[in-house]
């Protein structure tokens, strides 16, 4: 059968059963479309019409709690709460608060008087058996429960709360606008006015147009406002039953599984205020799409739902001439689209196969038909093209790979070269940096009494500690110049010079002036108005100097501290909030400390306490530094370095080392000072 029916045949016989075959899918896909397309603009319509109430809700709100500000910060209402009995003020307060009264969209406001906790509520109507405003309406107490909302407002932090209440004394369902009346923080009152609740909502929950049911529920899920005042949980009795899902929005869902997606979605929309949750349920036993978005203000969730039944998708009146329509028309295209295939792309495409065929076996001859002005000549030039050039390509392809390689090669080895030797310079630098650091002297004159934590961030860094020793006692210290890496080890070269010159010109046993001499000469090589702004070349320095003779210590810092402890108890001895180089000079002062037998002292630079790590990511901080110095203040020194070590790889993990670490750590007892030594001996600077 397939013989007899040849290409052309075929050609159409596959034609007529793809669109046969297309044609139900193509129905439901469309039809699938259409709803989905109705979907998304029923749901767009909802939002949008959900955000315009919330508007319509905020504007009156926004106007009510200008006007409840302007009275509450009225300086005449001030006047009055300090001294309410003054008649002169209590005229001139009633008088203006009239004013304010005919403002309110309620027609009503209210003030409380802190001091003697009396409350006054006035709506103009005399008629109601209201008392006059003269005399308080009652009087707040905290030992009353329904008075309890005035007291925890005046506790709080808010200058002001929007409170939806309902006032048993006034017996008025109200949103209360609660402003705070403070004096040099001291309060005097409480005043603001009030929106009517009924009338609030009427304004747009009996408005809804068609197929649109808007409602207001609170966090709980208990109607707030609703087309059937029945079904609005202001009573107590109302609540009980919504919270106990009696009542509600829960209990107009069907499931359990649509009221967890109504939890889900009310804890949305109170998360991200101003934008729109939106889910597909079954409320009372009918498809609804719900749409709801939180004013924060009320602490208020507006809700819509959107019957979309009531929209239908189709009309029959016009649907089944439309479906007549379309099948003729596609019957006739098929046809025309199936003698069309054949005789522009089937016939034309059968010779190019055969040539194409022939150039895969190797023969690069011109075969192809040329001559046509339309796509298949356009594909049968450029495919006579790509044969000539896959010809000339297979020629020149083996050495141009050749050629590239070696290219590659060379490449390569100068990349290695270079590498190798920035590489050589980098340690070159780092074995440099380490043969000044004072471990020799350290050893020379403390022995076991020390110990040091180095770990710069790349080979070599920013971090270096000194040491000078003379007769009367010695200096220790720890540097942290600004940056890592080569730059920062350039900066502990300069930062080392200063420090010798310091020494030299001043005492070794003055910490602070010391310091004083080095910020001194640090601005003058490096002045802050010629450099560049993103260039840092301020320094933390931490100098204690060590007098066993006077059994004391004299401590001087620049961002970095002098902690000492016996594993029992621990002081710090903060320093100086501004770097060495700082824009603005510091002001440094020398602490003196009692040397004390069994103590241990430590100075550590920023990077140890900054070191990210944890569950979070957060550094290692000073309240877990001064833990783990107190658990290790008794222990050899040694050994408290390879703790200190440990503690903090664990606290990494596998998080990067960000910055230079230097941990220096030394004992030192009253009656054993060091070996006497010069004076005028070199120090011992930074590796």
């Amino acid at each position: 059968m397939a013989a007899l029916l040849g290409l052309r045949g075929k050609s159409v016989v596959t034609l007529l059963f793809a669109c046969l075959l297309a044609l139900l899918p193509a129905a439901l896909i469309g039809w699938k479309a259409v709803d989905e397309v109705r979907r998304h603009f029923a749901s767009a319509y909802a939002e949008q019409y959900t955000l315009l109430q919330m508007q319509r809700i905020m504007a009156p709100l926004s106007r009510e709690l200008a006007l409840s500000r302007r009275f509450a910060d009225s300086i005449v209402t001030r006047e009055w709460l300090r001294d309410p009995t003054d008649p002169e003020r209590r005229q001139r307060f009633f008088r203006e608060a009239e004013g304010y009264r005919q403002q309110f969209t309620s027609g009503a406001f209210f003030i409380v008087d802190h001091a003697s906790g009396d409350y006054y509520f006035s709506d103009g109507d005399a008629s109601n058996g209201q008392r006059p405003l003269a005399r308080p309406t009652y009087r707040l107490s905290p030992q009353r429960e329904e008075d309890a909302w005035y007291f925890a407002t005046m506790d709080s932090s808010a200058t002001y709360n929007i409170n939806v209440n309902v006032d048993r004394a006034l017996e008025r369902a109200m949103i209360w606008l609660n402003i705070k009346i403070m004096d040099d923080g001291e309060p005097l009152g409480l005043a603001g006015g009030s929106i009517d609740l009924s009338d609030f909502l009427d304004r747009f929950i009996r408005s809804a147009p068609a197929g649109l049911t808007p409602m207001i529920i609170d966090s709980r899920g208990a109607l707030q406002a609703h087309a059937d005042p029945e079904r609005i949980a202001l009573s107590s009795v109302n609540l009980s039953q919504a919270l106990n899902g009696d009542l509600g929005l829960y209990a107009m869902l069907d499931g359990a599984t649509q009221r967890e997606a109504l939890r889900a979605a009310i804890q949305q929309a109170t998360r991200r205020p101003g934008e729109i949750a939106t889910l597909e349920t079954t409320l009372e036993g009918e498809p609804r799409l719900l749409t709801l978005g939180y004013i924060p203000e009320l602490r208020w969730l507006m809700v819509t739902t959107l019957d979309l039944g009531a929209y239908p998708l189709l009309d029959s009146r016009w649907f089944w001439p439309m479906v007549l329509a379309l099948g003729l028309i596609l019957a006739i295209l098929m046809g025309a689209f199936a003698y069309a295939t054949h005789r522009l792309i089937l016939r034309p495409l059968r010779r190019l196969t055969l040539s194409a065929q022939a150039i895969a076996g190797g023969d690069y001859s011109p075969r192809l038909p040329t001559g046509r002005d339309d796509e298949i000549g356009a594909l049968s030039q450029a495919f006579s093209r790509m044969a000539n050039q896959v010809e000339r390509y297979t020629r020149d392809l083996e050495g141009q790979v050749r050629e590239r390689t070696r290219a590659l090669e060379t490449a390569h080895a100068e990349m290695a070269a270079a590498h190798q030797q920035l590489g050589d310079s980098i340690q070159y630098a780092s074995i440099i940096q380490r043969a000044i650091l004072p471990d020799n002297q350290l050893e020379r004159h403390l022995a076991h009494h020390y110990g040091v934590l180095w770990k710069p961030r790349d080979t070599v860094g920013g971090d270096f500690y000194v040491f000078r020793a003379s007769g009367r006692g010695y200096l220790l210290g720890v540097v942290d110049c600004a940056g890592h890496g080569v730059p920062g080890a350039m900066m502990t070269m300069l930062a080392r010079a200063l420090i010798d010159q310091a020494i030299a010109r001043h005492s070794a046993d003055d910490p602070a002036a010391l310091l004083t001499e080095i910020d001194r000469r640090g601005r003058e090589l490096l002045p802050a108005e010629r450099l560049p702004s993103s260039i840092a070349t301020n320094m933390d320095l931490g100098l204690v100097w060590v007098d066993p003779h006077r059994e004391r210590l004299t401590y001087a810092g620049a961002k970095i501290d002098l902690y000492a402890s016996d594993g029992e108890t621990l002081t710090r001895l903060k320093a100086n909030k501004r770097a060495i180089g700082h824009r603005r000079p510091g002001h440094y002062s020398n602490q003196h400390l009692p040397l004390a037998a069994g103590h241990s002292y430590y100075l550590c630079s920023d990077g140890f306490l900054d070191q990210a790590g944890g569950s979070h990511g957060f550094g290692f901080g000073n309240p877990r530094f001064e833990a783990l110095i107190k658990a290790q203040a008794g222990r050899p020194l040694g050994e408290q370095m390879q703790a200190f070590e440990a503690a903090l790889s664990a606290y990494r993990g596998e998080l990067p080392q960000r910055d230079d670490i230097t941990l220096l750590a030394f004992r030192a007892e009253p009656t054993a000072g060091p070996a006497t030594h010069s004076p005028t001996e070199p120090p011992t600077g930074s590796r």
